[in-house]
């Protein structure tokens, strides 16, 4: 871009009253507000945990009501213990990973050898899982170890923990797997 004498005069000027008037005091915060406000009227607020990493900062969720209950907005959330409102450039971007129309909405399969994904429903994935984890565990189950002590433990199976879950969320978890007989249970926030 050549710019003339004249022009760059023009805009060197045109900054100068931008900076002037912006300087003079006035306070554009509560027409922000204002519109911020108008924008989340009637939208439901969930609180959650940011995906990505193990931090596990909270995010306020901002959903439209009104029709197709869409994401509207997606912000730090300000009483969350770990981040304070603040998000990271990955948690920023929250939105466009809820809003992205290649977002996968309903579980698919890919048969063994097939070169094709399928979409199934929610509940044959559900009942596809509970066959796999229960056909894991009999095949593994210990029911007694070599010196004939009852130990009823599966040692072909482990599991790895989300460290974005809170303590009740672990023991639960914990109580679930304890009640297959797993051994194996590790938590990522521990590694």
């Amino acid at each position: 871009m050549e710019l003339t004498r004249r022009q760059f005069i023009q805009l060197t000027g045109s900054a100068c009253v931008g900076v002037a008037v912006g300087g003079l005091g006035f306070d554009l915060r509560p027409i922000e507000a204002h519109a911020q406000r108008i924008k989340l009227e009637n939208a439901r607020e969930s609180k959650t945990i940011c995906p990505y990493c193990s931090v596990g900062c909270g995010a306020i969720v901002h959903t439209r009501m009104d029709g197709d209950q869409r994401t509207i907005n997606i912000e730090g959330d300000p009483d969350h213990v770990i981040n304070r409102g603040s998000l990271c450039s990955k948690g920023s971007s929250l939105y466009q990973f809820v809003e992205n129309e290649n977002r996968l909405t309903q579980p698919m399969y890919r048969a063994p050898y097939s070169k094709e994904w399928k979409t199934v429903s929610w509940d044959w994935t559900l009942n596809q899982i509970a066959k796999r984890i229960k056909n894991a565990r009999d095949a593994g189950f210990i029911h007694k170890n070599d010196d004939g002590d009852i130990v009823n433990r599966v040692t072909n199976m482990a599991s790895m923990g989300s460290a974005a879950m809170d303590n009740e969320e672990c023991w639960l978890y914990q109580t679930l797997l304890r009640a297959l007989g797993m051994v194996y249970i590790e938590h990522q926030a521990r590694l």
